[in-house]
């Protein structure tokens, strides 16, 4: 009888160990624990803690090596983008040292050019400038020589200075034009008539002082188409063509007296002033 109680009552006191051990290990998480109903309750706990240690030593170095590796992709990554943003930066600096460069390029040829065009204005402005003083030059020496025409038109030279013959008191002391009667007669040069007679063997005779002092005389005119006192210029008719005084036909006796005085030779002294006769 004593025996049976005992018996009993350690069974129920290791079913309630048992159940006490499983429900601390569902507690703790750890469904993998295996007990034996003959298992005590220092054994039960101890096997659970260890368990639960194993698992959260591996999860932490699991999660250290996760971070571990993320932070190595992350490292990589952080590097890669630095490289990056430094090419870029080397590339925008070379590529602004070359749009620098072109630029100074371009404002120095700009200069270049802009230097060259003022100088080839000046030189074309001091080329103009030059030539219009030349010209003005010209054509005040022009303006202040005299203008010299030949005495007639239509002729031809029947005498010249210097000759002897009968027709001549003495030596020839003119030039003479022989030309159709009525052919006018010119002024050679600008100047102021002194004269307008008939003169003995000179026949109808004017003369023009000029602005020298020289003075041209004209003979044998058949007319007279000026009066002492007026002012003609070169070219302006004085008389025509005539058979007036010592003549043996139409022509003008022209001759040169310089400051009034003795006569020269006509040719040479027209020929200095630009005409040929």
């Amino acid at each position: 009888m004593a025996k049976h109680r005992l018996t009993r009552r350690t069974s129920v006191r290791g079913v309630q160990l048992v159940g006490l051990t499983a429900a601390l290990a569902a507690a703790a998480g750890t469904s993998a624990v295996a007990l034996s109903p003959s298992a005590g309750p220092a054994n039960a706990g101890t096997s659970a803690t260890a368990g639960q240690l194993e698992a959260m030593t591996a999860a932490r170095v699991e999660r250290r090596d996760l971070a571990s590796r993320d932070m190595a992709r992350f490292d990589l990554s952080l590097a890669s983008t630095r490289k990056a943003q430094i090419d870029a930066a080397a590339v925008a600096k070379a590529r602004q040292a070359k749009l620098t460069a072109n630029a100074t390029l371009t404002a120095r040829r700009a200069l270049a050019l802009s230097a060259a065009k003022a100088q080839a204005a000046a030189k074309a402005k001091a080329l103009a400038k030059a030539a219009a003083a030349a010209k003005a030059e010209a054509l005040a020496k022009a303006a202040a020589a005299p203008k010299v025409v030949l005495p007639t038109t239509g002729y031809h030279l029947t005498a010249g200075f210097g000759q002897a013959g009968g027709r001549w008191a003495k030596n020839h002391t003119g030039l003479d034009f022989a030309a159709p009667l009525g052919t006018p007669i010119r002024s050679v040069m600008a100047g102021e008539v002194i004269q307008a007679d008939y003169e003995g063997a000179y026949g109808r005779q004017v003369k023009v002082r000029h602005a020298d002092g020289t003075v041209t005389s004209y003979s044998h005119m058949s007319e007279f188409d000026v009066s002492v006192g007026d002012t003609v210029k070169a070219g302006d008719q004085v008389g025509a063509i005539g058979v007036t005084g010592n003549t043996t036909g139409p022509h003008v006796h022209f001759e040169v007296l310089p400051g009034g005085g003795d006569p020269i030779d006509p040719k040479p002294w027209l020929r200095e002033h630009g005409v040929n006769p």
